[in-house]
């Protein structure tokens, strides 16, 4: 795996035409001549394609580009320390390092492929152009410079030249406080930069910076600082020739020497020109010069720099790819292999091959690493970047911590992963102390991508860009408040665009002018500041007006592309995007179809108001279709005919549940086609409801309250907010509270009984308890077993794992019991324990041959079944005769025993021992059932073989004389006649 690279992305396999140059297009030439911009042009025009680029931010700029081209549920964005891949991306925009090791794509390209001479990262580039290829056109952009060496690599190669847009020409030297306006000054350590920085705000006013150790995000403020034309001068490291598209008319170099991570040299005439190149831009030409501390350019060099004539590059970094995981020293070994090929040089040694050697040195790592995977991983650990640079050692020592957690307990330890993380998140300090805290955070959130490394990987992604986030704005605002004068800057830029007065809006909504606090934009709204008033107030805000319309017209652009987790839905039918109200649910002609109003201001109208109606449309269509699926498709469905689509408009009108007793007639009705098809969208038939199991869920059923409170105009609901709370957390069962309208707890699907409201899947699996229990009978002929529970006749006794699925107690398991349809009727306990010992004895005797010797048992057992056992009742007497007085004796304990009630089973269509069903809590049909499995009805004049109920042998149906039932008859009978 090379350094950086994502398994998730790694679907190709090795192409065909790798190590080769056909069908590979090599587009070359100087900055500014519109590379970049063909190659987002040519994937765009294919079915799927990838872009590798050298810089994370310059990453950022492309993927922001496509995105507004295709939108963003098309496009990826996969870095070493991001990841954006939403499912079914089309695109694929990534650092070179983290682009796969073979891509499965149409179209691919290759940014900056000249960087292959580097002695640092050169070799990752040798790799990419080597083995990536897309399988329709693949593209190499670079400089000129490269040339050579990409012939004699890639044989075949298709190479094409484009010239500049604009002319470059020298300007000579100058001093800082003489450059002109819209100047980049380069310099090439953090400590110049800073310098320089300071030196112009004294006297020019203000000055962005851009380094390369600042996060993506504080870079993004910096150039946006001086892209908006708040300040007029950036001072910047190389990081800005690497594709950032900066309008800068003039590029002036602070220092011609910088340290390259091997020594301090002057640059090479291609890495002047790579930088100065960035003045100008399209057609409009640039200068070039130095400050006062630089000696001015030779002839030579001026000339290669506005002619774009560099020395060719011959040679390329390589490093073998094919590596062997077989020991530690063989993987070392291929590190170290050489290439064959003239044209391709082995690279230094790099930071990950440096900490692989430091961390095999300590002896508890080389004992972990012995299998061909663990000696993976540890070469997966070592290619974590050295973001921090604080010492090599430092950096091995964090990587063998990491490397042990994932050897020994298969994933890092969350407890030390967080205090690292949580030292990262403070936010004062200077800016070089922000500045290394980025860097350490960096660190955590590259670990985070890393696949099954941690256990909650999704968390600590968020929570590492969050601080990152966090930090990075916070030092873009240490930054601004150093090297920005605001009240220079300002007046400056008001007298070059003739203007009196500067709005500006804050991320958060907050309106300023000239600085001072007007108000708030949230969302499409704006609240003036009570506080905002005083002469000026009326200027003011009509500058602030002139501001939010275009950002009002902005922002309905950003909406109308935005994604639909960028919008969210709250209870009380407000829908907000990213956290500001946008609009409101209000009832409309159905309740499933709801209107959408906006909340905005007249400043938001035409085409823009359109687009914001439209898209929040559209999301409560996909949000309502997502959640209400089954009740949606009920609604629409072709395929129901007669009593299945009446069945459906009672779901459909009862949001999803309906109690089976209203509606009993027509299921009964149903045949097996319709039961089967309202059961393929989602309908479960169960013994006491009729309901869709799918809309019990907290989202589907927080969604239909607030359609059902829409419709019938009641916002403000009490008790529902607590019920859907109690539905989240997993609640079987809750409390009914006094004064809490029934309708809540239907909504959230619960049934109220008694004190008690219980969730009707569970009283369906309630209901898969008491009908076995129900439906056993006792056969003195042969004993079957008893299930938990069971009554002889068609009752049964409450059982604790009743109770437990409910969460009830004895007292409202009455309530429950009798509100679905049951009726109690009390025994002592000693009675029922004794029959129910008499059944379980009886059904595990085992079977014996009928004779003589057997018959006394039968008699005693058919016997006992009439009346208790007299043992059992002279034994108790004298206990308690002796032990306490009448006054003292305990009341019998009594137990109920629970039996449907007749008239409740009529009218709810057989109650739970229904017929005509198969599915989950429908009952019926089984054993011991006196209901007909394909019409639900009762068998009339025949009864089950277990029913107590006596009933008449058939005439014709003679009892077997040379049967055992005959000599067991006949045994039996002559026991009667000696009694």
């Amino acid at each position: 795996m090379n350094l950086h690279s994502h398994p998730e992305l790694q679907t190709g396999k090795k192409p065909a035409n790798a190590g080769t140059g056909r069908g590979v297009t090599a587009v070359l030439g100087p900055t500014n001549t519109g590379k970049t911009h063909l190659a987002i042009e040519r994937m765009l025009a294919q079915p799927s394609g990838m872009i590798g680029l050298p810089l994370r931010l310059l990453a950022r700029e492309v993927y922001q580009r496509v995105v507004e081209r295709v939108g963003p549920e098309q496009v990826a964005l996969v870095t070493g320390e991001e990841k954006i891949t939403p499912k079914g991306a089309r695109f694929q925009i990534c650092t070179v390092e983290a682009m796969p090791e073979y891509a499965d794509v149409h179209f691919l390209a290759i940014d900056e492929v000249q960087l292959a001479t580097s002695l640092d990262r050169g070799h990752v580039f040798t790799d990419r152009i080597l083995n990536l290829r897309g399988s329709h056109e693949t593209m190499l952009l670079g400089a000129a410079t490269i040339r050579p060496a990409l012939e004699a690599l890639l044989p075949g190669i298709n190479v094409v030249t484009r010239p500049r847009m604009s002319q470059l020409h020298y300007a000579g030297q100058k001093k800082i406080t003489r450059l002109p306006s819209r100047s980049a000054i380069v310099a090439f350590s953090a400590d110049e930069v800073y310098a320089i920085a300071e030196l112009i705000r004294r006297q020019r006013g203000a000055a962005a910076v851009v380094l390369g150790s600042l996060s993506p995000r504080t870079r993004n403020a910096q150039v946006d600082l001086y892209q908006s034309g708040d300040v007029d001068f950036i001072v910047a490291t190389d990081a800005i020739g690497m594709g950032l598209n900066l309008d800068v008319d003039h590029v002036a170099f602070a220092q011609d020497q910088k340290f390259d991570g091997f020594a301090h040299r002057r640059l090479k005439p291609a890495e002047f020109g790579q930088i100065a190149g960035r003045a100008g831009r399209h057609v409009r030409d640039g200068t070039f010069g130095v400050t006062g501390n630089v000696n001015p350019f030779e002839d030579e060099l001026i000339e290669r720099l506005e002619s774009h004539t560099f020395p060719a590059e011959e040679l390329l970094q390589w490093r073998n790819r094919d590596l062997s995981f077989n020991s530690i020293e063989a993987l070392i070994e291929s590190l170290e292999t050489p290439s064959t090929k003239r044209v391709l040089v082995k690279a230094p040694t790099a930071t990950d091959q440096r900490a692989l050697t430091a961390m095999v040195a300590q002896t508890d790592i080389r004992e972990r690493s012995q299998a061909s995977d663990e000696i993976r991983l540890l070469w997966q650990v070592a290619q974590i970047p050295d973001y921090r640079k604080i010492a090599p050692a430092n950096h091995a020592d964090l990587l063998a911590t990491i490397y042990r957690d994932l050897i020994d307990e298969g994933c890092i330890n969350e407890d030390w992963f967080s205090n690292q993380v949580k030292q990262c998140d403070v936010m004062a300090g200077d800016i070089d102390a922000l500045s290394t805290r980025i860097a350490h955070i960096r660190t955590w959130t590259f670990v985070s991508h890393r696949q099954n490394w941690l256990k909650d990987a999704a968390h600590w992604q968020s929570e590492t860009r969050s601080i990152e986030d966090r930090l990075s704005d916070a030092l873009h605002e240490r930054l601004t408040k150093r090297f920005v004068d605001r009240r220079t800057s300002v007046l400056m830029k008001r007298l070059r665009e003739n203007t009196m007065l500067e709005a500006e809006i804050a991320s958060s909504g907050a309106v300023t002018v000239e600085g001072h606090h007007v108000g708030e934009l949230s969302g499409f709204r704006f609240t003036a500041d009570p506080a905002a008033d005083g002469p000026d107030a009326k200027a003011a805000t009509a500058a602030a007006m002139k501001a939010l319309a275009s950002e009002i017209e902005a922002r309905a652009d950003r909406l109308a592309a935005a994604p639909n987790s960028d919008i969210v839905l709250d209870s009380d039918g407000t829908m907000r995007w990213v956290g500001a109200p946008v609009g409101r649910l209000v009832a409309g002609d159905e309740v499933l179809k709801p209107r959408v109003v906006l909340l905005a201001d007249e400043q938001l109208t035409g085409p823009a108001r359109d687009k914001v109606a439209a898209r929040l449309d559209r999301w409560f269509g996909f949000h309502c279709e997502t959640l209400l699926k089954p009740l949606i498709d009920l609604s629409q469905s072709e395929d129901l005919e007669g009593l299945a689509r009446g069945v459906a408009f009672r779901l459909v009108e009862n949001l999803g549940t309906v109690d089976r007793r209203e509606i009993a007639d027509d299921v009964r009705s149903l045949d097996q086609d319709q039961r089967a098809v309202l059961r393929r969208k989602g309908v479960r038939f169960g013994a006491y409801h009729i309901f869709v199991p799918t809309l019990l869920k907290p989202a589907p059923a927080g969604l239909v309250t607030l359609l059902w409170s829409l419709a019938n105009d009641k916002a403000d609901m009490d008790g529902s907010a607590d019920i859907l709370a109690g539905l989240a957390s997993g609640r079987t069962s809750m409390e009914a509270v006094e004064g809490v309208d029934e309708i809540n707890y239907r909504l959230a699907g619960y049934r109220l009984l008694g004190k008690k409201a219980v969730r009707v899947d569970i009283l369906e699996r309630l209901a898969d308890l008491i009908r076995p229990a129900a439906s056993w009978r006792f056969n003195p002929e042969s004993p079957s077993e008893r299930p938990e529970g069971a009554w002889d006749g068609g009752g049964f006794l409450v059982t604790p794992a009743m109770l437990s699925i409910l969460g009830a107690t004895h007292e409202n398991m009455a309530d429950i019991l009798r509100g679905i349809g049951y009726r109690g009727e009390s025994k002592l306990e000693t009675e029922i324990q004794a029959k129910l010992e008499q059944w379980d004895v009886a059904a595990r005797a085992p079977a014996q041959p009928v004779g003589d010797d057997q018959a006394a048992p039968a008699d005693a057992a058919e016997t006992s079944d009439a009346t208790p056992a007299p043992e059992a009742s002279t034994s108790e007497a004298p206990a308690a005769d002796d032990d306490a007085t009448p006054a003292e004796a305990e009341e019998p304990k009594r137990l109920e025993i629970w039996r449907q009630n007749r008239d409740n089973k009529a009218r709810s269509g057989g109650g739970h021992k229904r017929g005509g069903n198969n599915n989950r809590g429908g009952g019926g049909g089984g054993k011991g059932s006196n209901f007909d499995r394909k019409g639900g009805k009762p068998k009339h004049g025949k009864f089950n073989k277990h029913d107590n109920r006596k009933s008449k042998p058939a005439a014709d149906k003679p009892i077997d004389p040379d049967s055992p039932f005959a000599a067991l008859a006949a045994l039996k009978g002559d026991l009667k006649d000696k009694k």
